[in-house]
């Protein structure tokens, strides 16, 4: 028997039923094509990632690729070798001026704008995204009309005046919005007004050292929500992160908007069918007062391990490609509703009259292909212990909401306490490349 390659691929399980299930297959049928690999994966609960591959990597067992969440690329940027050599290489200079890997036609220059950018640290694309979602605005027209507002709102304050009209509309629902109090929205609202929270362009030219949570338009988004709150027309569950209690208001009708995660578009779209109202997804409100910017995207990107040996680095890669081919892509669309992370991919479900019959599924890549100030697509903060980080956000917006906490001292209060663990992040990390 020809002696075959062994491709260890430690993939992040996202615990939908049956994910892993998938992937599993997919691995098989890579192998059906290339019987000289073995792809052995292994699924790692997203949150867990960072702390497995740093327990491998001091042990010298690091798998060739390891898929990480978006808030954790500087963890993989710093992680290192049990000889202090950087873990990771970049895909990009992997990959090289190839155009296929093992017959697997390269796929990084057909990736979405935003998504390069997401995924370009220190001016080298570092990774390939695999899962991806943004934020939108689900808008109940039906409720709408009735309170003769005849247009879905595009701006800040006009969603405003929007929910004014449905609140004092005779059949309008007690509160005209919601969505959850999680980072997500923080990080969408800072974006699309153009604003940082860390040095070093957010630690995108060099890693992040200071934090500032001060920043204007960090300000603007948490005035501008605290108001609507204050006048009634956001419905506030008192629980942070609540995203499930904000879809089953909306699905109940007892909200005409709810911004959420790109991710919820499938299961709107069927309550709004069972419930018999008309939905409208559109993209993420932007400040009228500021130039719109673009969104950011969330989700997850492979990261192929350093010093590889030829076969083994080839194999990694092609894998990387085939997960990443525009059939896949579309299928990852189709189950979850990820967004389509390849132009060819997106083409694929448009040939296939998918969004035909799903329109509901195109806006939220259309709000990526949207004309921004300055033409460069948003990109989010790269800082070290972010998915811990943006929670300040959360607890602090949870004071101003139930306490009624004055948001600018507030802010200055978490932004010290962000530096805090961003210093021990930091500290924790003294051979970081």
């Amino acid at each position: 028997m020809t002696h075959r390659t062994v491709v260890d691929a430690w993939l992040a399980d996202l615990t939908f039923p049956h994910y892993m299930d998938t992937l599993h297959a997919r691995a098989r049928a890579f192998e059906q094509a290339h019987p000289e690999y073995e792809v052995r994966i292994r699924g790692v609960h997203f949150e867990d990632m960072p702390g497995e591959v740093a327990r491998a990597a001091r042990e010298g067992t690091a798998p060739a690729i390891a898929e990480y969440y978006y808030t954790d690329v500087p963890n993989a940027l710093d992680e290192v070798d049990q000889h202090g050599r950087p873990l990771f290489t970049s895909i990009a200079a992997a990959v090289g001026d190839r155009t296929e890997v093992l017959g697997e036609p390269v796929v990084l220059g057909d990736l979405l704008p935003a998504l390069r950018a997401q995924y370009t640290c220190y001016g080298q694309l570092r990774s390939l995204p695999t899962v991806a979602t943004t934020y939108n605005l689900y808008t109940n027209v039906t409720a709408l009309e009735a309170a003769g507002v005849t247009e879905v709102p595009r701006t800040w304050q006009e969603l405003r005046a929007a929910c004014q009209r449905v609140s004092q509309s005779p059949s309008g629902p007690a509160h005209a919005i919601s969505w959850a109090n999680h980072g997500i929205p923080f990080q969408h609202a800072i974006a699309v007004q153009g604003g940082t929270i860390a040095d070093h362009d957010n630690g995108r030219a060099a890693p992040a050292t200071a934090i500032d949570f001060a920043a204007p338009e960090l300000l603007a988004w948490m005035s501008w929500w605290r108001e609507l709150h204050k006048d009634g027309l956001y419905q506030y569950s008192g629980e942070m992160g609540d995203w499930f209690g904000t879809f089953e208001l909306f699905a109940d009708q007892q909200l005409a908007f709810r911004m959420s995660s790109s991710n919820d578009v499938g299961a709107t779209a069927e309550a709004a069918e069972r419930a018999g109202f008309d939905l409208a997804v559109t993209r993420f409100p932007y400040n009228a007062d500021v130039p719109y910017h673009g969104n950011v995207v969330a989700g997850t990107s492979l990261w192929l391990a350093d010093g590889l040996d030829q076969r083994a680095q080839d194999g990694a890669l092609a894998f990387m490609q085939f997960l990443a081919n525009p059939q896949h892509v579309a299928e990852y669309h189709q189950e979850h509703s990820f967004l389509p992370v390849t132009r060819s991919g997106f083409d694929l479900l448009e040939r296939q009259g998918w969004f035909d019959e799903h329109p509901h599924h195109r806006a939220p890549s259309d709000q990526l292909d949207e004309e921004v100030a300055g033409g460069q697509p948003a990109a989010g903060a790269l800082i070290g212990d972010y998915y811990r980080i943006q929670d300040l956000l959360s607890e602090s917006m949870h004071d101003v909401l139930v306490h009624d906490v004055d948001p600018a001292e507030r802010l200055t209060a978490a932004s010290a306490a962000a530096q805090d663990m961003l210093d021990q992040y930091r500290a924790a990390r003294p051979a970081s490349p």
